[in-house]
């Protein structure tokens, strides 16, 4: 409905974070929000064949508990086209919101980067966090402060 009312982005769920769903699930709405044709698959949540046709796609929005560890995992799942909402993973930076956003900013690029250069973020994005963080003080700052935590609770949002 968002979609067919002109809406250009919602909240997706994220699979990291605070927001968790199944992996599987959030990339099939991810995909029902951008493509303009869809196949029904249960086992991705979507229950019907969709033909957007050209209806402008969505935007799907990650945020809740994200922080700059989970911008590999965060890459790889939304790819170019979403927005990343770091609230806390922002203003929790020891420095301040600033050189939070500057963090969060490098550990996106240095992800991106590596996507594009081939890597794999499932296995290597902590390395590629890691490495970005030897000339970025403010994400080596934040990768400190964000070092241990986890969000530990069973996933509710299921088939």
């Amino acid at each position: 409905a968002l979609r067919m009312s002109g809406g250009d982005h919602i909240h997706a769920g994220t699979v990291v974070g605070k927001l968790e769903g199944e992996r599987e699930v959030t990339l099939g709405f991810v995909d029902l929000l951008r493509d303009d044709f869809i196949e029904k698959d249960r086992s991705r949540g979507i229950y019907f064949t969709q033909d957007w046709v050209s209806m402008p796609g969505v935007l799907p929005v990650a945020s809740g508990g994200i922080h700059v560890w989970h911008m590999p995992a965060l890459t790889e799942i939304f790819g170019d086209d979403s927005v990343l909402q770091f609230g806390g993973g922002t203003l929790g930076h020891p420095w301040g919101n600033a050189p939070g956003a500057v963090a969060n900013r490098v550990a996106l690029e240095a992800c991106v980067e590596a996507r594009n250069e081939g890597r794999d973020l499932a296995r290597e994005g902590n390395e590629v966090i890691r490495e970005a963080s030897k000339w970025s003080p403010e994400l080596a700052a934040a990768c400190e402060v964000w070092k241990e935590i986890k969000f530990e609770f069973e996933t509710i949002d299921t088939l």
